[in-house]
């Protein structure tokens, strides 16, 4: 990075779920790094299974120096998992955390012995000629959650925010795996971002260092401005998003079906997804990119199919709103997809949901054509 701030994070490729839920076929990366002046701190540590890498890395750059103190700025384990280890190396060191860092850490460490240092909002640390502040950023995504500016440089140490899934190791788009990142992880708490994005305004920023992901300079203007709409719950992209669950076959005919009509109209984007077999928290990050949704589900017991129930439970879960939303579903004699996917939908906050919804009874037939259009045609409004 610099002469005085250096990177000394961990790639993780042996991982298959991140927080037990994610895929990441590209691995993660866990962040940390280390400033160097009269005084040294350490940001951060890694998840336990890397520690021996992480401490290698951390005892190269420190040239035989010893840390004056370590910066909790999460205590979640895929970074603070390493902190008992980190006090055992390095006794001396200060832990610099705000109240609930503290207490949070006693719920996964005995500690006995540790020197904390408390912080509050805006309390500052002096290393010598570079001075951190402190900025704490509740529920983005635990109570306990700080960023700290480095006023000397400039430089942003974030947390989870501006975050995303993949090693560093391995080139890939931000946007896409930001996005996929912030809104299964991140996204119930738009209000307690948007706060922190106030914050961050107040700041000369050149250099972001998030926790996950790779570190941010020439992007920060685009990355604040996809962080504020995401945080806002705003439209980023135009374009349909159709989410369907399909027995048979005939729910999914009729969902492409749709798609093949919206495209036909000239709709800028048209994102389909199979709910049973393809990454459910991709699913979720089109859901929220786009600002029109179709639904399309099978019937089933009397209600919609376990995949788009459970669609449905990942979306209120994440605070899901400010969208208008196309019901389609399916039923042989009873069609009751729909009245269950509208029961759900009345407990969320700012939806418009199309009236009527399409019903399909089996295959999908000449005769149900016209609705489909119908349909289409209030999507293209």
């Amino acid at each position: 990075m610099t002469d005085n701030i250096r990177y000394i994070g961990v790639n993780d490729h042996d991982i298959d779920l991140f927080e037990g839920q994610y895929i990441v076929p590209n691995g993660m990366a866990y962040n940390s790094y280390l400033i160097l002046d009269e005084k040294v701190a350490v940001m951060d540590t890694v998840d336990q299974r890397k520690a021996g890498d992480y401490f290698a890395n951390l005892e190269a750059a420190l040239e035989g120096r010893t840390p004056d103190y370590l910066v909790v700025s999460h205590v979640e384990p895929d970074h603070a998992s390493s902190v008992k280890l980190f006090t055992e190396k390095y006794p001396a060191a200060k832990i610099v955390g705000n109240a609930k860092t503290i207490q949070f850490l006693a719920n996964y460490f005995d500690l006995t012995g540790t020197e904390f240092i408390t912080v509050k909002d805006g309390d500052t640390l002096s290393l010598g000629q570079h001075q951190l502040t402190f900025v704490l950023a509740p529920m983005v995504h635990w109570p306990e959650v700080m960023m700290t500016y480095e006023s000397t440089e400039k430089v942003l140490f974030s947390a989870d925010g501006f975050g995303k899934f993949g090693a560093l190791d391995v080139e890939e788009d931000w946007d896409c795996e930001a996005r996929r990142y912030y809104f299964n992880i991140v996204g119930k708490f738009g209000v307690q971002v948007q706060s922190v994005l106030k914050k961050a305004a107040g700041l000369e920023i050149s250099t972001i260092c998030p926790l996950h992901g790779p570190i941010l300079t020439d992007t920060i203007p685009h990355v604040l401005e996809l962080y504020n709409i995401w945080s806002s719950y705003g439209v980023e992209s135009e374009g349909v998003f159709i989410a369907y669950a399909s027995i048979y076959g005939n729910t999914k005919n009729a969902a492409l079906k749709l798609k093949a009509l919206l495209e036909s109209r000239g709709c800028p984007k048209v994102a389909i997804t199979d709910l049973a077999r393809e990454d459910m928290a991709e699913a979720l990050e089109d859901a929220f990119r786009y600002g029109k949704v179709v639904l399309a589900a099978s019937s089933y017991n009397g209600g919609v199919m376990p995949f788009m129930e459970d669609f449905l439970h990942h979306l209120k879960a994440k605070n899901y709103q400010k969208r208008t939303i196309g019901l389609m579903e399916n039923g042989t004699w009873a069609p009751s997809a729909a009245k269950a996917m509208k029961e759900t939908l009345a407990a969320f906050k700012d939806i418009t949901v199309l009236e009527p919804a399409v019903t399909i009874r089996g295959a999908l037939k000449e005769t149900d054509l016209p609705a489909l259009e119908a349909l289409a045609d209030e999507l293209m409004k």
